[in-house]
């Protein structure tokens, strides 16, 4: 496991200035919609969206990692070695080596919506990083779990506009990640998964931001 996973850079968080109006940037989480597959999973949430808005940077302030101009790679609080990568069939996953795409960069859309590119290491960002793929949720269609996978990038695509918010651990380098209320974690059997929060629901898994120099030029 690269040393980029086991040392944090220290963040700054930027203060969020309030408008006189007296309104802050919205927040929400972005629901899974289901793969365009004849059965759905049980349980997921379901009906028409409103066509998505525009892109534009929250008027909140945000660390930096969440800037979309750093690159960051993403390590699930609990976990030791083991950091996130796109791997090369695609899914979202835990790795312990340096296989898959492992540097990520969120890409503010709405509120505290995001885009999340992940890319090849290009040895700290700049030129030649090539193409991304973004996060998607993807739905089996057979009762299965939901997962992560990698996808060509669209913003306009609900199925890739990740909620990010701050984990309740007290560190400001680790969030929560979700999709319209199903939130990424851990599962023994299943590895990475989107789940709902229910009564009884294991708490969201936190995971740790940790800067890797600035994002990628495209």
């Amino acid at each position: 496991m690269t040393s980029r996973w086991i040392t944090g850079l220290g963040i700054a968080v930027l203060a969020g200035a309030v408008a006189a109006c007296g309104t802050t940037a919205p927040a929400g989480d972005a629901t899974p919609t289901s793969d365009p597959d004849p059965t759905t999973v049980t349980g997921t949430p379901t009906g028409s969206l409103a066509p998505p808005p525009e892109p534009t940077a929250p008027t909140g302030g945000l660390p930096q990692v969440l800037s979309g101009t750093r690159q960051v790679t993403i390590v699930r609080a609990e976990a030791f070695e083991s950091g996130l990568s796109v791997t090369d069939d695609g899914r979202l996953a835990e790795v312990d080596g340096d296989e898959g795409r492992q540097l990520f960069v969120a890409v503010p859309l709405q509120g505290r919506l995001f885009l999340i590119e992940s890319y090849q290491g290009t040895g700290g960002g700049g030129p030649g990083a090539g193409d991304p793929v973004c996060w998607r949720v993807h739905n089996p269609g057979d009762g299965g779990s939901l997962s992560v996978e990698g996808a060509a990038c669209d913003a306009g695509d609900p199925r890739q506009r990740f909620a990010i918010v701050a984990a309740d651990t007290g560190a400001d380098d680790t969030f929560m990640i979700s999709n319209r209320s199903a939130y990424l974690r851990t599962s023994a059997r299943s590895g990475l998964i989107l789940e709902e929060q229910g009564d009884g629901s294991p708490t969201p898994d936190g995971f740790r931001f940790t800067d890797n120099g600035p994002a990628p030029t495209r």
